[in-house]
């Protein structure tokens, strides 16, 4: 296993805060480039040097798992109006599906696409949105699902009852996809081809923090994001009564537990086993860059978004 305690981080702003996720270009003028989505809707490219960051869309929605389609589109999970294709050479915007069994979706959040067009995406919450995302992490609604849409547009309910259903990733043989429990500091695994069909495990659990976005690197793994460390006061207020939970939720925001400072990602192998462990200390860091919550890797490099910062980084493996 390799780490990176001592590994720099390279911040590249952008014009916006929340640059939640990241994904990178993979033909034409968009090979090479780092897409990420901002909390005005705006979605930008930005350049591998981070010297050039162009506005390419404008969602009027919270944009954040970011996906290249198969036409080289990008897909668009976003939060407010659900699964969304962007043209980056005319910034047209394309609805695909806001709803799931005729209810509009309260929080999409993070898709993979699989070679025959098939989209795997999630729906972190039924009852709350990205504004209360804190809300439902707390009160333990486990209330996430895994979705699949079908090249003919139908969509359906894979998986239910998740804690925070997060990031979602497909392996590179596509015999599972992969969702991220972030209430449950778990990553999901749901069989698709094999002996195993149908069947469910975890890829990995007791992780060290809440796994937010995950993402099948160029290097086959899956890479997860460590929004912030564990928290022993969350992990409490899950089990307790639901009206100490309520009420946890509806305190002054100072009051509420804060996600601690941190920059890890973690990536692991189809076994489970985890092959790297990148933790870079904030406090070493100038920018104080913090809150990861989308991972790329690309040929060696791995790039991050972030749900606060106005801003992605690259740390290099």
């Amino acid at each position: 296993m390799t780490t990176g305690t001592n590994r720099t981080l390279t911040v590249h702003p952008v014009p916006g805060p929340g640059a939640e996720d990241v994904v990178v270009g993979r033909s034409g003028a968009d090979e090479g480039a780092v897409f990420t989505g901002t909390e005005d809707g705006s979605v930008f490219r930005v350049s591998p040097d981070g010297s050039q960051v162009d506005r390419v869309a404008q969602t009027r929605g919270r944009p954040l798992g970011l996906e290249i389609d198969l036409d080289g589109r990008l897909l668009v999970c976003d939060a407010h109006r659900g699964l969304l294709r962007v043209d980056t050479r005319n910034g047209a915007v394309e609805a695909v599906t806001g709803e799931v069994d005729g209810r509009p979706m309260r929080f999409c959040n993070n898709a993979a696409i699989a070679a025959d067009g098939t989209v795997w995406f999630s729906d972190s919450s039924t009852r709350f949105g990205i504004e209360d995302w804190k809300a439902d992490l707390v009160q333990n609604t486990r209330t996430g699902r895994l979705l699949r849409l079908d090249t003919d547009g139908t969509v359906t309910v894979v998986l239910d009852g998740l804690a925070f259903a997060n990031g979602v990733a497909l392996s590179r043989a596509e015999d599972y996809v992969a969702v991220a429990e972030t209430g449950a500091r778990t990553v999901v695994r749901r069989w698709l081809t094999g002996p195993n069909a149908g069947m469910r495990d975890l890829l990995c659990s007791n992780l060290p923090g809440y796994p937010d976005n995950i993402a099948r690197g160029s290097d086959g793994l899956i890479w997860v994001t460590i929004a912030s460390p564990r928290d022993a006061t969350v992990e409490r207020l899950q089990t307790a009564p639901m009206a100490l939970r309520r009420l946890a939720t509806r305190l002054p925001e100072r009051l509420q537990p804060a996600p601690r400072r941190t920059v890890r990602v973690q990536a692991y192998d189809d076994d489970g086993r985890l092959v790297h462990d990148v933790d870079v200390d904030p406090t070493t860091q100038r920018t104080g860059y913090h809150m990861v919550t989308g991972v790329r890797e690309h040929d060696g490099r791995v790039w991050l978004g972030s749900l606060h910062e106005p801003a992605i980084a690259v740390v290099d493996l």
